[in-house]
């Protein structure tokens, strides 16, 4: 089972085990990691579910389809590696994905 990182913007870390098959976004609200709000529940309609995907798995997490791009206009703080995590799906290719939480959502 794939371990996911999330990273607090305050520093602090949360290491779940997920499930292949789930959004990252899913995986951080069933386990209750602050800082994702994910109002559109999942459906890339709003911005916050982001997240910044750290630089050692960019590739590996993917890039962002057209509409994701769009949404991410949305974002605060947007940067290199930001991706709505929503769209960003565990597989075991992703054991160990390290991503960090904006200070804020939206």
């Amino acid at each position: 089972m794939p371990k996911i990182n999330f990273i607090e913007h305050n520093g602090t870390r949360h290491e779940i085990e997920a499930d292949n098959g789930l959004s990252i976004m899913e995986v951080a609200i069933k386990n209750m990691v602050p800082g994702i709000d994910a109002d559109c529940g999942g459906a890339c309609a709003c911005a916050t579910c982001h997240v910044y995907v750290d630089d050692a798995w960019i590739e590996k997490a993917g890039t962002p389809e057209a509409m994701e791009e769009s949404m991410l206009d949305f974002a605060s703080e947007q940067q290199k590696g930001s991706r709505l995590s929503c769209q960003i799906i565990v597989s075991d290719a992703l054991d160990g994905l390290t991503v960090k939480l904006p200070e804020f959502q939206g």
